[in-house]
């Protein structure tokens, strides 16, 4: 329903019209397009899925079946909520680049190291904050929460982490209560160990891809199957029609069929 119900749209536009692609990128610049993340899967996808296990859970209490509407514009409005909320308390700003979870904060962000690396650090709570520091000896850090200091303090923190490689910054902070994190490229992601041990990348076909999740202990799911082979199926779903083996291998010699 409405206006644009049958409109063309791809994530880019979804997010847009629903007031979260204008939330994301620095200050100062165009807004940055989070891959197709955020319409497409979280606001899309996954709401799907919750909306049909609702249905189904619904229908087997009651008996009566319904529509699950799945529009990707609400589903990703909904996963801003938050940022309404925060809105509403007047702590958060339209401004990009300016608050506390969109790069503004210096202490939920991320930098550049020596080597040309990233960190990325996201020490919101006091005591998180201060492990940081300590770890970091930085002295006379503006109070975290003075967003006046704000600027200063991206300054300082960027210094710091401009002035050693990024395997160095792993080695001091990772596994710490720092909240920190290497920002990884895909294969760095595959390589990670701790990636490594909850196997978290499975091999299928030759293809390394995302394991199934979630995970559960009493029905762990199994490793999915490659799609099949073009034309795989093809003889027997014609059969399945009445079309008989030699009309079949004459398609197949015309080229009609694979």
């Amino acid at each position: 329903e409405g206006p644009l119900a049958h409109a063309a749209g791809h994530d880019i536009n979804f997010i847009a019209l629903a007031g979260i692609l204008g939330m994301l990128g620095p200050a100062g610049e165009p807004p940055t397009v989070p891959l197709n993340l955020v319409g497409d899967f979280g606001g899309g996808g996954m709401l799907l899925t919750v909306g049909v296990l609702a249905g189904v859970m619904r229908a087997r209490a009651t008996g009566n079946g319904q529509v699950v509407d799945a529009a990707m514009v609400d589903g990703a409005a909904l996963l801003s909520t938050m940022i309404h909320g925060f809105r509403a308390q007047g702590v958060w700003s339209d401004e990009r680049g300016s608050n506390l979870l969109d790069g503004g904060a210096p202490f939920y962000g991320v930098y550049e190291t020596s080597d040309g690396g990233y960190v990325s650090i996201g020490a919101i709570e006091p005591a998180f904050h201060a492990e940081l520091v300590s770890r970091l000896g930085i002295e006379d850090l503006p109070a975290q929460w003075d967003r006046a200091g704000w600027s200063e303090a991206h300054r300082r923190l960027a210094e710091v982490f401009a002035g050693r490689p990024l395997a160095h910054w792993q080695e001091q902070l990772e596994g710490t209560d720092a909240c920190f994190a290497p920002v990884l490229s895909v294969d760095g992601a595959a390589a990670h160990p701790h990636n490594r041990e909850r196997g978290l990348f499975i091999d299928v076909a030759g293809v390394r891809q995302p394991a199934p999740a979630p995970r559960f202990d009493q029905t762990p799911p199994g490793a999915p199957s490659p799609p099949p082979a073009v034309g795989m199926d093809t003889s027997d779903i014609l059969t399945e029609f009445g079309i008989g083996g030699e009309r079949i291998a004459e398609l197949r010699h015309r080229r009609v069929i694979g």
